[in-house]
This record gives C-alpha cells, structure tokens and sequence, in this order.
C-alpha cells in the first residue's frame, strides 16, 4: 500500500494540471516571454471605456486596445481580449493567470505595487473642470478660487468626492449639484456643458480631451486634483514581459502606427460640419438624388430618409474618411463594406456606397424583423450608427427596467443613452460592454428630424 501512494500522488497532480487554466503564472526560472510566444498569444486584460476597449459597428476598437494590439504584433503573437468589471476583478484575474497582462491606466497604489508588476507608458491623470471656452469679455475660469459662488454638475463617485473636498479647502462657497446615477450618464453631462445646458462638470482629463473631439468649444485647462499615476501591469513572476512593454513602449512612443491612434482618439475632431440643402429651387437633397431614389425602394424607404442618413454620415463628401475609419458617402466601416460587396477601392464610388449601405440595411432590418414599421426603421438607423450588439442590450436594459423594448423613442433610446454609464453597460443583460450611446440617440432623432423637413421642403 506503501508504495501506490506516490503513484496516486503522482496521478493526483497530473489531474490537477490537466484542469489549470492555459494561462497559469509561470513558474520561478521559466521564461514567461516565450511561454507567450509558444501559445502564440498575448491575453490582454482591460476594462470597458472610450479611451481603453469598446465595440463600434461590430468592430473592437480604443486607445489602450489599438498600443497593445501593436505590442502584440512586435511579439509575433495574436491579441485576445478579456473585460473585467473592475480594476479590483483587473488583479484578481491578472493573479490567477486569466490574462498575461493589463492593458489598461491602472492607479500606481503603494498596494498594488506588492500584487503587480507596473510597466509600459506611464501616464499622469488628473480630474479636470470641463467648461465652455471663454470670450474676452467672460474668459473661462484659471484657478480653482474663481470656482466660488459657480454651480458645477457632477455625478456620485470620485468627482463628486472630490468637489466636496475642494470646497473644505477652499472654506466653502461651491454650488454643488450631485446628478442622480441614475438619471443621466457621463458623457452627457459633458456635452450639456458644450451645449451650455449646465456651465460646469469634473471628468478626467483622458476622458475630458477625447470629448473636446465632439465639442471644440470646450476647455479641459483647470486642473483640481493631484496628479495620479497610472501604466500597464503584470505578474510579477512575468518580468520578461514586462521589460518587453517597457521596450516597446519606448522604441514606439513616436512610431506612425502609435501617433496615428494618439490622433484618432485625442485630436482628431469627430464632428462633422453640415451644409445645406443643394438647391430648393430645382427640388435637390445633393447630385446624388438619382441613386438614392434608384436604391432606396429596395428597402421600402423614402429615397429622402436614405438621403438624410447619407448627410448625416459624411454630408456627401464621397471621400470623407471617419475617425473610426469608417469610409465614403455612407461611411461604411472597411470590414461591412467588403462583406457587402463593394470592390477593394471602390469605397469612394458614390453607387457603389450606396448599393452596399442598402444591402446592410436590409440585413439589418431582418434582424428587428419581430418590431412593427415604422417604430423599425428607428431600430435599423440606431443599428446602422452603433451595431446590432448595442441596440440589443439597450432592448434588453428596457425590458429590465419595464420600457418596451419595441419602442425606440423615450423608451429603448433612453438606455442606449445609458450604455455609458457604468451602472448600465456592466449590467448582467449586456453582452457587449460600453458604448458611447449618446451620438446613436442624437443620430436617431437628426435623421428623422431632417427627413421630415425634407419631406416639407422636396415634394416628391
């Protein structure tokens, strides 16, 4: 008996590693680096936001996601991506050998520093007061003292926090507004400043310049915290990888492919300028009315709605190119457009475009096929801005929340509006993480409100 019991420990311990996870810390002495290379994959670990991983018409996209997606070219391996719900859940999973490495402005804590090991850029955050830009006459605001006697929007959590806590330093005089979580999600409390609805809300200064891409008139300048540093993370039995990122990091903090996604989500502006109708005179929308009432019954549409997408998508600029990438008269993103027939090249053909955007609303429409006209085609346009995945997890919150998922309009836009909100997109009935819902609630009621006055102004 006494000797089968090291061979049922042996067999005990090869059922045991027979069940670890592929991605297990490695052991002291084994090359972390090129167990990575061997699996031929790199498991980033990361948080859903704007500026770190999102989906957009069905395509993964953010600043952090598109760094290590390169880091992970320069190893020659293929990026997965894991989301967890919080920078706590981020460790945890890290620790557990759930991912190789956290791609993501992790806090540097005295206590995560004994859990991680930090690598990569390392950035310097700071909550910011977002405000309109000034006027000679009313310069916008420079120093946290000028904040007294001023009403500032700001929604619980840390700047809400920290507000309170400024105005104890300052000995009082803040107007503080605390916004329901509820009620209203973060960035559009942002764009009621642009909007000059509110005057003043706190964001970080990440998130803070990426909006200055929708809203030009914002000013991001009043700083009114300490800073915080933040990079990238690994185990610390991964110090292979970790002198990696830090390599990369600095043979690449000036490369094209890293300045091109610097630009695509902190400089390059997102809006679009609008001109108006070609010609009320002569009954025209654009030169390219012809092909709009050629494609357009092939979908049931007015050939005025399918013309009102296409000025809210690229304002007829057949060579308008999207911040995301999107391309052509109806900014079809580079993957739809192949998967909908339109040539390699052939993205700024004005038919071609149009043939192919009419094709993917079709398909589109199929899949709200069970929602009645005319409540659909609000749910295809929606669709059409942000992909299906995000209309069905607001259809899905709606529900939830006893809207009618089959009802667009102060019901299911409301949480497509909400999908930024962390409370929201981190829900149990979403699949698909964060999403910038605001620009699919305006784009819904630009389209149908433009296509009304087209409707008054272009008789048929």
């Amino acid at each position: 008996m006494r000797r089968l019991l090291p061979l049922l420990g042996m067999l005990l311990l090869l059922a045991v590693a027979s069940c670890r996870p592929k991605h297990v810390p490695p052991v002291d002495g084994h090359d972390d680096l090129q167990q990575i290379r061997d699996s031929n994959e790199l498991v980033m670990l990361t948080l859903y936001s704007s500026t770190s991983y999102f989906i957009y018409r069905g395509q993964e996209m953010g600043f952090q996601y598109e760094l290590c997606q390169q880091f992970a070219r320069s190893l020659g391996v293929k990026l997965t991506v894991k989301v967890a719900r919080s920078t706590a859940q981020l460790i945890h999973m890290l620790r557990r050998g759930e991912g190789d490495l956290i791609a993501y402005n992790l806090p540097i804590t005295k206590e995560w520093k004994d859990s991680v090991t930090y690598c990569g850029e390392e950035v310097i955050t700071h909550q910011v007061i977002v405000q309109r830009k000034g006027t000679p006459r009313q310069p916008a605001l420079q120093d946290v003292t000028q904040l007294i006697g001023k009403e500032i929007h700001a929604k619980p959590g840390k700047h809400l926090n920290r507000l309170h806590n400024l105005n104890d330093e300052l000995g009082g005089g803040l107007l503080i507004h605390p916004v329901d979580n509820d009620s209203i999600a973060p960035e559009e409390l942002i764009a009621q400043v642009a909007q000059g609805k509110i005057d003043y809300t706190v964001a970080d200064d990440d998130i803070a310049r990426l909006n200055t891409t929708y809203y030009p008139n914002l000013d991001i300048t009043l700083s009114i915290s300490f800073d915080q540093r933040a990079s990238w993370a690994v185990r610390k039995e991964s110090p292979r990888l970790a002198e990696a990122a830090n390599q990369w990091h600095r043979d690449n903090m000036t490369s094209p492919a890293y300045t091109a996604s610097m630009k695509r989500y902190f400089e390059i502006s997102k809006a679009i300028p609008h001109s108006p109708i070609l010609s009320l005179r002569e009954g025209k929308i654009s030169h390219y009315d012809h092909l709009f009432k050629r494609y357009a019954p092939e979908i049931n549409w007015d050939w005025r709605l399918l013309a009102s997408l296409a000025y809210t998508e690229s304002n007829f600029d057949t060579t308008a190119v999207s911040w995301a990438g999107a391309r052509g008269l109806m900014q079809l993103m580079p993957r739809t457009a192949r998967a909908m027939g339109v040539p390699e090249g052939k993205e700024q053909n004005p038919e071609e475009s149009i043939k192919a955007a009419v094709r993917y609303i079709k398909l589109t429409a199929k899949s709200f096929s069970t929602i009645p006209e005319p409540e659909r085609t609000h749910f295809v346009l929606a669709a059409y801005n942000s992909g299906q995945g995000h209309i069905l997890d607001a259809m899905a919150l709606a529900e939830k929340y006893g809207k009618d998922k089959r009802l667009w309009y102060d019901h299911v836009e409301k949480y497509i509006l909400l999908k930024s909100n962390e409370e929201y997109f981190t829900d149990p009935v979403c699949r698909f993480g964060y999403f910038r819902g605001i620009e699919t609630y305006n784009f819904v009621r630009e389209i149908m409100g433009r296509y009304e006055m087209y409707k008054q102004k272009i008789k048929e």
